[in-house]
């Protein structure tokens, strides 16, 4: 049985279509199908029906996909296992939300690039809830994430990175006397309180006992950051790092205390095979 293909068929699952899986994979929709067919064969059995526009595994299908990814991960233990290093081979498979891809990833991927020359990472971005299952189902090796309201599984190791304490958001040009009257007067962008920064600047505001003008929610911080840019607002977000010089169109503002902050870290499983990849990398972030 080609491993190759196995790997096909847990990604059309998660895909949920062969195009779609054909662009995670980087292969012909042609390539997938012949794939796929082979695999029944070898199998003795149909892994997959359409429903509609979209691929869906079959009784058997969905009752084999986790050991599939078992063997996978099996297979990719092995490959890290047999290394001459002192460090497993790669490549590590590192999650990282947009905003780490966006302020804290570059400066630590110079340095790796520096230190293992050899060893690839592949990213994958996603929210840090996704990450975080990712992380804990071994999909992915190791992640970079805002830590959640809840303790985390004492199966992982969790490395602080940061911590970003809520900051009021205003376009450059504003006047602002009190910030929480300025929180409370102009028209507000709500950072998504479905995230942990959201619910915390959300139970922040009530604490003081205002009631935002929220003309927008929405998740992203650097969405909200161009819109209050572009004057439709301020906002109550994470003190987040930027990668180059800072937008002089916004101010930031410190908030009263006691003010919330959000914890920025790394995440992996204290038992993976790669889990020294995962330290080599937080190692290079002390420096960072």
């Amino acid at each position: 049985m080609d491993t190759r293909f196995l790997n096909s068929f847990v990604t059309v699952v998660e895909s949920g279509s062969i195009a779609g899986a054909a662009r995670r994979l980087n292969l012909a929709p042609t390539t997938i199908t012949q794939q796929m067919k082979t695999l029944e064969a070898d199998i003795g059995c149909e892994l997959l029906m359409r429903v509609g526009r979209t691929v869906k595994p079959t009784v058997v299908g969905a009752r084999i996909v986790e050991q599939a990814r078992e063997v996978l991960r099996g297979v990719r233990d092995l490959r890290s296992a047999a290394s001459a290093t002192a460090l497993p081979a790669g490549p590590l498979l590192l999650g990282a939300t947009p905003t780490a891809l966006m302020g804290l990833l570059p400066t630590i991927l110079r340095r790796w690039l520096s230190a293992y020359p050899e060893t690839q990472i592949f990213i994958e971005p996603g929210t840090s809830a996704t990450l975080l299952q990712r992380v804990m189902s071994g999909q992915l090796d190791a992640a970079i994430l805002v830590h959640p309201t809840f303790p985390l599984d004492k199966t992982c190791v969790w490395q602080p990175l940061r911590e970003e304490p809520l900051i009021l958001l205003t376009p450059s040009e504003m006047k602002v006397h009190d910030v929480l009257h300025t929180a409370a007067r102009e028209p507000f962008i709500q950072y998504d309180r479905n995230v942990v920064a959201g619910r915390m600047a959300d139970e922040y505001l009530r604490r003081h006992d205002i009631q935002p003008r929220v003309r927008f929610e929405l998740d992203g911080i650097e969405h909200i950051a161009q819109l209050v840019a572009e004057g439709f607002g301020v906002s109550l977000l994470p003190d987040w790092p930027v990668m180059g010089p800072p937008d002089n169109r916004t101010k930031r503002w410190t908030l009263p205390a006691p003010c919330p902050s959000r914890m920025v870290g790394l995440i992996w499983l204290r038992q993976s095979t790669r889990s020294p990849l995962a330290r080599a990398l937080y190692e290079l972030t002390q420096s960072v």
